[in-house]
């Protein structure tokens, strides 16, 4: 099989384009992954990094069983395409995001995140852990990598670079100890954690950035962990703490130890829920809200007059507030982190917070870590004497209805009639907003309606100051929604 194969390309091109997102490659493992399309990734990124100036690749990988073998053939064939790959083996995917910044190479993360065992696929950054995306390089990408030539059986396998691995879990634990101040923490009260990973590899950072696995000193706090065992076939629960059953097992072990935190990491561990000392949920608006606080303290600390932090479509309203009120400049940005990092160079912005709970940070290579937002909340709670339900409760001011999915068969129409009802007062008093969908904006309360990207449906988020006001808000938006399409998913309970 040569490149010039055309039913090879397209066989391959098609089957890029199942697997191909707006920022990464996501499939079922067999069906639409596999060794080869790995090794084809690897040459495309190659081929695409080389062309802009890159001479290495820095891989790495997640615990899922597939994923070291996949990682492997993602190098080879970076190799095939001309460059070295400094293969580091199993990472955490904000560990690979370090790497990129501290190296100063593109990276190929092979990871599904948070989806189920039979999944798998990959994150892609550019050098210094630029962002990526289908319309920004990923596409490029692609279409080198339909070309690539077979791997052939004499290809010399890809080794983990064990002196690249050990030095970079150490500067990345030491990066972030660093960043939040818990190598100078004198805790005023003894502090207790709970860390669900998952079976993730939040089991893998654990005990190098709490403990002495990456040669640092241990933190003076107890940190307790659950399923830390790395198994990509999720024994115990999937590492998704999206899904409310997932969290179940960290606010029981909470409880049971009195704990002052728990904490709920996705499966490649950049992502993560908090949980208080009672056992209940954190919003991420209102851990955006706090890390904010703390990273605007440091930068006009630090001699920045207004730092910037960003805030996509759905945070609450209480992180534009406590960004205004910290002296920093909130800016807002569309729902989907595929564009965040290159925003946050743009803005030069200090801290960017979404929703779903992807924190980003500019002293991080404007990437995001779900470890490092949880460093700032311990660092936080160890120098007060309050609780994390206190420091959440006087920065959560709103109801929000939580996203809603409906089914429509004509999205367009469906935003253009809420834009038109919104217009004429029907939902209430307020500016209609035309940005990520169609947004009514009232003094005290706000709702948004937006297409998705990939599927037939509209979502609907709002925020009032009461469950009343957010239940009534929500059955009326959603009733004239869906009186004009196909029914959707019925509406959830109002959450703070």
């Amino acid at each position: 099989m040569t490149d010039g194969d055309s039913p090879v390309r397209e066989a391959r091109r098609a089957r890029f384009d199942r697997v191909l997102g707006a920022y990464d490659l996501r499939g079922r493992i067999g069906s639409d992954l596999d060794d080869d399309l790995l090794y084809a990734l690897g040459f495309g990124a190659a081929r695409a990094f080389g062309a802009q100036g890159a001479t290495e690749v820095v891989i790495g990988c997640d615990m899922r069983p597939d994923s070291p073998r996949f990682a492997e053939s993602a190098a080879a064939g970076v190799i095939a395409g001309g460059l070295r790959a400094r293969f580091v083996g199993l990472c955490s995917t904000d560990q690979l995001y370090f790497a990129s910044g501290l190296w100063d190479l593109p990276g190929l993360m092979v990871t599904a995140s948070h989806n189920p065992a039979d999944y798998n696929g990959v994150k892609v950054c550019g050098a210094g852990a630029t962002g990526v995306s289908r319309d920004q390089g990923l596409g490029e990408i692609r279409d080198a990598a339909v070309g690539a030539p077979q791997r052939v059986d004499d290809d010399v396998a890809v080794a983990v670079d064990d002196a690249a691995a050990r030095d970079l879990a150490a500067a990345f634990a030491q990066r972030l100890r660093d960043l939040t101040g818990l190598d100078r923490l004198r805790p005023v009260r003894p502090l207790t954690i709970v860390a669900d990973a998952g079976n993730g590899m939040a089991g893998k950072l654990l005990g190098e950035v709490f403990g002495t696995d990456a040669g640092l000193e241990p933190v003076p706090f107890d940190v307790i962990g659950l399923y830390t065992e790395l198994d990509g076939t999720f024994p115990h629960h999937p590492a998704n703490p999206l899904e409310p059953a997932n969290l179940l097992d960290v606010r029981d072990a909470v409880r049971a130890q009195d704990a002052d935190l728990g904490l709920a990491f996705d499966g490649d561990a950049d992502r993560c829920f908090f949980i208080d000392g009672a056992g209940e949920v954190l919003s991420p608006s209102a851990i955006g809200a706090l890390v904010a606080e703390r990273e605007i303290a440091r930068a006009r600390g630090e001699g920045e007059e207004q730092p910037v932090v960003l805030h996509n479509l759905i945070t609450s309203r209480i992180v534009a507030e406590t960004v205004e009120a910290s002296g920093g400049l909130p800016v807002r940005t569309p729902v989907g982190h595929s564009r965040i990092k290159q925003l946050m160079r743009e803005h030069d912005a200090v801290f960017a917070a979404e929703h779903s709970a992807h924190f980003y940070f500019r002293d991080f290579y404007s990437a995001d870590s779900g470890m490092l937002a949880a460093c700032h909340v311990i660092a936080l709670l160890a120098r007060t004497e309050d609780s994390a339900q206190d420091l959440v409760a006087r920065r959560e001011r709103y109801v929000a209805s939580g996203e809603i999915n409906s089914t429509v068969t004509d999205p367009d129409a469906v935003l253009a009639d809420f834009a038109a009802r919104a217009r004429t007062g029907e939902f209430g008093d307020g500016e209609v907003v035309e940005f990520d969908g169609v947004s009514l904006e009232g003094d005290d309360f706000w709702c948004n309606v937006r297409r998705s990207n990939t599927e037939p449906l509209v979502r609907f988020n709002c925020e009032t100051p009461t469950a009343e006001r957010t239940r009534a808000l929500t059955d009326a938006v959603l009733a004239r929604v869906r009186s004009q399409n196909t029914p959707g998913t019925e509406p959830e309970s109002p959450r703070r």
